[in-house]
């Protein structure tokens, strides 16, 4: 697959749950979307994973030093002078200011309600309406990507249907959407 020409900022809230982390983040490696951050947004992510106990310091720190060095063009830096121009909610004008500053055509995060009020050209979307999105865009390289998710668990294992309903704690209508695939298609 030739890489999406769109980029997109994942919010920290989407970078918090480890199954659609992880889901995002191979989406990204197989070049359906440019992932972007800031530092602001990765040290939300590791204290946030730090703070409710899903983590160490010291596994966050790996964490967010292995998608550093996975995505070394995901950085966005030189925003800040553009966070007191964003309208959307205060605490999350560092988002918008990072995605402005990257050229961002979308904001995944799973907070809509603190991201109204956008600059034209820039929207935001759940991560569930996001993942609907790019798997519309090849399905069957989606399916692809899924599998070798669900393979590559092993601490603990997980079956590919166990990912599913893992997923679909989150983003519900994105797994109905692969389960109709899966059906259509007569693969299980």
């Amino acid at each position: 697959m030739v890489p999406a020409p769109f980029i997109v900022v994942l919010d920290a809230n989407v970078l918090f749950p480890f199954t659609l982390r992880d889901t995002l983040l191979r989406a990204a490696a197989a070049g359906f979307y440019q992932v972007r951050w800031s530092a602001q947004i990765l040290d939300e992510m590791a204290r946030n994973l730090v703070s409710t106990g899903m983590m160490t310091e010291d596994k966050a720190t790996r964490l967010r030093s292995v998608m550093e060095r996975e995505f070394p063009d995901a950085g966005v830096k030189g925003y800040e002078p553009l966070i007191a121009a964003m309208e959307n909610d205060e605490k999350d004008r560092h988002v918008v200011a990072a995605a402005i500053k990257a050229g961002a055509q979308v904001v995944t995060t799973a907070n809509l309600r603190d991201f109204t009020r956008l600059p034209d050209g820039l929207e935001a979307q759940s991560p569930d309406e996001f993942l609907c999105n790019l798997f519309d865009l090849d399905p069957e390289e989606f399916m692809a990507l899924l599998r070798e998710q669900a393979e590559d668990l092993v601490k603990p294992p997980m079956t590919f249907d166990e990912l599913l309903e893992r997923l679909a704690r989150i983003v519900p209508d994105f797994v109905a959407l692969v389960r109709h695939h899966v059906a259509a298609s007569g693969t299980a």
